[in-house]
């Protein structure tokens, strides 16, 4: 298991804009939550951006979800990135 952070860019009235997407950006979230494979996610402040950060096999599971966003289905997130990321300190080191 690996830690793989995802990070999000995203449109300009974000916020606003999310509206009509996002009980089922939820939904997908706290599935991926239930499942163990995403531990935190979250907008920055401001939300020009949005961190998550998976716990997963294969850094092609955090593509799997983010083909799945409905965020970045609707163009709500123009460019995204996906890091692998060796934890130091805290949670279980992979």
């Amino acid at each position: 298991m690996m830690y793989v952070a995802l990070l999000y860019e995203t449109v300009e009235g974000f916020i606003e804009r999310r509206a009509p997407f996002r009980a089922e950006h939820l939904a997908l979230v706290e599935r991926w939550h239930r499942e163990g494979r995403l531990l935190l996610a979250g907008a920055f402040d401001p939300a020009d951006g949005a961190l998550l950060v998976f716990r997963v096999e294969d850094p092609a599971e955090v593509e799997e979800f983010v083909r799945s966003d409905p965020y970045v289905r609707q163009g709500l997130i123009p460019s995204y990135r996906v890091r692998k990321w060796n934890v130091v300190v805290g949670g279980d080191r992979a």
